[in-house]
């Protein structure tokens, strides 16, 4: 299946692609329809067509958005790491979540930096859960790019500080079940700035595939219905080029994995006096 959440009319609801037509789910967006009901029941209750209905943030109100760094082996390379023994781990808040299409806007003079994702979705209550558990219980994958202020990440040797700006975590514009996706088998997830590609991973190369993220992270902290888990970037963003290259005022930013769909931000740095 493809899930949205969709705005049609004015309003917001849930929404399941049918034969090219998004028909309403009973719940204003997809967060709240993951809290209250299973997965394998969403087909089964599609209502009214929603002709015009047009993808917007999906996901508005997790509990947990969990990401993880330096998961791709050649991210790992230029950021000059060795590969890690377990999953390098930082969390953001819905806060920082925005939707597919939605301006990301920043104070002038920072380092803003791309990183393409493909996001894990929790479709069932984990917590100490083992690698087949967690598999069954991922509801879906969407794309996300974890934005990041460079030049605040490396204020300290904690990441939190440069992860974490309100509404510059693009997400969306489909969920998709993994019925439809396997990134075990591998998807690519691909970036680019202005037309020009700067990011082309495979899953197929995650130290860490979602499964193992969603059973480590279940260790320590219970993961619920509509939780987010980003799983890495690939090569290709800005601080590891020579010289570094970060995102300007007026930039498209694209974000693809074919099979999901394409968010297209533009960035917006603003007088922070304004």
């Amino acid at each position: 299946m493809k899930l949205a959440t969709v705005a049609h009319r004015g309003r917001r609801t849930a929404a399941v692609l049918d034969g090219g037509r998004w028909r309403a789910l009973p719940a204003d967006d997809l967060s709240t329809l993951l809290a209250t009901t299973a997965p394998d029941r969403f087909a089964d209750l599609a209502g009214a067509e929603l002709p015009g209905a047009v993808p917007v943030l999906p996901l508005p109100s997790p509990r947990k958005v969990v990401c993880c760094g330096l998961n791709y082996a050649d991210h790992i390379t230029e950021m000059g790491r060795e590969l890690p023994a377990h999953p390098t781990l930082f969390a953001k808040y819905a806060d920082t979540l925005t939707g597919p299409e939605d301006d990301l806007v920043l104070p002038k003079g920072l380092d803003v930096d791309w990183e393409a994702e493909l996001a894990v979705v929790v479709g069932a209550e984990l917590s100490g859960a083992d690698r087949d558990l967690a598999a069954r219980s991922i509801a879906g994958y969407t794309v996300a790019n974890d934005v990041s202020v460079r030049d605040w990440q490396r204020r300290t040797l904690q990441w939190f500080q440069g992860k974490a700006w309100d509404r510059t975590t693009p997400l969306g514009p489909l969920l998709v079940t993994p019925d439809e996706l396997d990134p075990v088998a591998g998807v690519e997830v691909i970036c680019r700035v202005n037309g020009a590609e700067r990011q082309r991973g495979n899953t197929r190369t995650l130290v860490f595939d979602a499964a193992d993220l969603l059973g480590y992270v279940s260790a320590f902290t219970t993961l619920r219905p509509g939780d987010i888990v980003l799983t890495g970037t690939p090569g290709g963003v800005g601080m590891g080029m020579t010289p570094p290259v970060f995102l300007a005022d007026g930039d498209l930013l694209e974000t693809e994995i074919p099979g999901i769909g394409t968010l297209r931000n533009r960035i917006r740095l603003t007088d922070p006096r304004s």
